[in-house]
């Protein structure tokens, strides 16, 4: 019969055969465990008073499996050390019906990192972060360890709703706060809910993510392209959409505001079909030169959806976002996201410590500095080594888009490649049924270098640069 063990913090599954004897049984499974790598070498094993019981058979038949090994080289035994599998034993492939494949090589990682979307992630304010986890998990009740509401826990939905009303201006109570592992989780789910609704189709930006296309697709939408012009994204006559997706505050990745009076005419447009407008506020919190840009949901909050996440002020890796729901919305949200929470909900005590401590307001105001000095550093970069690049959509967010001179951005992004340098041209986000003239562009993420590599990352920028 099989039997599982564990101790010391390893699980290992034995086998032990009665053909020939409990104890070459025991042997054998033993040294089938090291040879093919399931025992690595310095493990400790239990004590043979341990094995025994955990298998139902006598001790000396243990200590006799584990002399033989001993003997045998498989094993090591010292004095106050224990059994451990040795150093140097030989180890095999397990054999499988079928031979596999061998992987594919990937190519290395390149040197200078200046992709959109992530933070500078050797930034993440640890101990702070850690301070907070610490006080949350002291004054968290026991039952907040327990599976949870799927609106999520009502600590960060209550300091969620604080924050935000003070912060971008959004109208939220607790009860129109939603919890998510991030926008892509809340995209998915309001997918579906809008499929429930009666929606089939979604107008997207012709610049964007075009990841989040794909997820409304997958709930079965279709995501035809907004015009854009020389005021950016015009979401005044979607035609037969039942709801809009935008970045209103700082289109992504052009980096300009939604028009005032394009916010009032998309806001109209709702009220007057029933539609709905996502907002995607992805870096709400970093604002340079201009006055910072409100949430559109402030206007409407029945017929906008806010969402946020912290995946830009603090880490993706968090999996922590939060939606902003009509209250019409609440009901269908949640069930659709399911009978239970499925974020963490120590980590989400932790981020309601973090907000309410006051910690994550200095934490963005230190980066919003430090994002501030790199965004003047590349512009005037850009300044010295190409003067014929534009820097535009830089008064706000972790991006710049660099205008080329027509005709050189596919050669621009190899050279890039060549240089070990990983960025993004602006096609790489244009919509496929975009009606606009492409533009040659590169989207640079100038948040993503951490500080000691950020100097020689924007020197490899300027050499590509025609």
């Amino acid at each position: 019969m099989a039997r599982s063990w564990a101790t010391l913090g390893v699980d290992l599954h034995l086998e032990p055969t009665r053909a020939g004897g409990l104890r070459r049984g025991l042997t054998d499974a033993l040294r089938d465990a090291v040879r093919t790598g399931r025992l690595t070498p310095g493990t400790r094993l239990p004590s043979s008073r341990t094995l025994a019981a955990d298998l139902g058979i006598a001790r000396n038949t243990v200590a006799e499996t584990y002399a033989d090994l001993v003997a045998e080289g498989w094993l090591t035994a010292r004095q106050g050390s224990g059994t451990r599998v040795a150093t140097g034993v030989p180890h095999s492939t397990p054999v499988t019906p079928a031979a596999r494949p061998a992987p594919r090589r990937t190519p290395a990682a390149p040197a200078h990192d200046l992709t959109p979307g992530t933070p500078d992630l050797a930034a993440f304010p640890r101990t702070e972060w850690l301070r907070a986890a610490r006080r949350a998990l002291a004054t968290a009740p026991f039952h907040a360890l327990g599976y949870g509401d799927p609106h999520g826990r009502p600590e960060l939905r209550t300091a969620l709703a604080g924050y935000l009303a003070r912060a971008r201006g959004v109208r939220a109570t607790p009860e129109t706060v939603v919890i998510t592992a991030g926008f892509s989780h809340a995209l998915v789910i309001l997918g579906k809910v809008l499929r429930e609704r009666g929606v089939r189709t979604v107008a997207v930006e012709s610049y964007g993510v075009d990841a989040y296309w794909r997820l409304l697709r997958d709930a079965g939408l279709t995501t035809p392209a907004l015009p854009y012009d020389e005021l950016g994204t015009d979401p005044r006559a979607p035609g037969d959409a039942g709801a809009v997706l935008l970045t209103p505050a700082h289109q992504f990745p052009m980096g300009t505001p939604l028009h005032p009076d394009r916010r009032a005419a998309v806001v109209d447009w709702a009220r007057r079909t029933g539609g709905l407008v996502l907002e995607d506020d992805y870096d709400g919190e970093f604002r340079y030169d201009r006055q910072p840009v409100g949430a559109l949901q402030g206007l409407d909050p029945d017929r906008v959806v806010h969402l946020g996440t912290a995946s830009k002020s603090l880490a993706p890796g968090l999996r922590l976002g939060w939606m902003v729901l009509p209250p019409s919305l609440v009901q269908g949200v949640t069930a659709a996201k399911g009978r239970i929470d499925t974020v963490g909900a120590l980590d989400q005590l932790t981020l309601a410590e973090f907000i309410t401590s006051g910690a994550y307001d200095r934490h963005v105001r230190s980066a919003r500095l430090r994002y501030r000095r790199r965004r003047d550093a590349l512009a005037e970069a850009v300044a010295d080594h190409a003067p014929d690049v534009r820097v535009t959509g830089i008064a706000a967010g972790l991006h710049a888009v660099l205008r080329l001179p027509p005709g050189t951005e596919q050669s621009v992004v190899q050279a890039a490649v060549w240089q070990g340098l990983a960025l993004h041209g602006l096609a790489f986000h244009r919509h496929p049924q975009a009606r606009t003239t492409p533009l040659d562009a590169l989207v640079v993420g100038y948040g993503t270098p951490p500080d000691s590599t950020w100097t020689s990352t924007l020197q490899a920028l300027c050499r590509v640069l025609p």
